[in-house]
């Protein structure tokens, strides 16, 4: 039994810990992560059950984690994110289904709304970069004639590069003018813009924020619900 060694639980949190952490480097190297990479950490989580001392508890709970998976599925061919983002999560329902070192409440879908949490980041980046482009002078919407709303959402969601490589264009060129484009393009299905000084959103790995999340869940549970609990 795993118990003998060490804690079931502590296994199988260490081993959704490394397959987050690897697959965060894949996914920044190569952008790209085969099916093949979760189905085996996830076949690997299903057997670590059968070595635990309380199998039907886990099992149960396991099932209970997957309610996740149909959502994350609708999200990923709806574009909203990658399908390596909704293997991860169905995989880490199935290795640490709602794994905490809290008492704080944590559901199945605490790791994707912790996650939703720290996607305000890259907004701030973004506006805070534009600040500076402006402090320094520079006319960072040279050309385009946006509304002002437009540009206030396009300095939240980009920025204009100068040599894009990992980011998706949110600008066009319509009838010989530039135009703010804020359509909501597949996460898997749309290229990345190389052309420079282009208006672009970055290509963030969405799995980076899902790693951040499970870690928040470790050490302080579910963000969204403890505060609507007050807890």
């Amino acid at each position: 039994m795993i118990e003998s060694l060490t804690n079931y639980h502590m296994v199988s949190i260490g081993l959704g810990l490394i397959m987050l952490i690897l697959g965060s480097i894949i996914d920044i190297w190569k952008r790209e992560i085969h099916d093949y990479y979760w189905i085996g950490f996830g076949i690997i989580g299903f057997l670590l059950v059968f070595f635990s001392s309380e199998i039907i508890p886990n099992l149960l709970t396991i099932g209970f984690a997957l309610i996740i998976a149909p959502f994350v599925i609708l999200i990923w061919r709806i574009g909203l994110f990658g399908g390596a983002d909704a293997f991860a999560l169905i995989a880490l329902a199935v290795i640490a289904p709602m794994a905490t070192f809290t008492e704080n409440p944590v559901t199945p879908f605490t790791t994707l709304s912790n996650a939703a949490i720290l996607f305000v980041i890259p907004f701030l980046i973004n506006i805070i970069r534009n600040g500076i482009s402006q402090i320094k002078g520079e006319n960072i919407f040279e050309g385009f004639d946006d509304s002002i709303i437009k540009k206030i959402i396009a300095a939240f969601i980009g920025y204009r590069s100068k040599n894009p490589k990992f980011g998706f264009a949110i600008e066009k060129t319509q009838n010989g003018k530039k135009r703010i484009d804020l359509t909501i393009h597949h996460a898997e299905n749309q290229e990345f813009c190389t052309t420079p000084n282009t208006w672009i959103t970055p290509g963030i790995p969405y799995l980076l924020l899902i790693t951040g999340g499970f870690v928040i869940q470790l050490f302080f549970g579910d963000i969204i619900l403890a505060r609507f609990l007050g807890t």
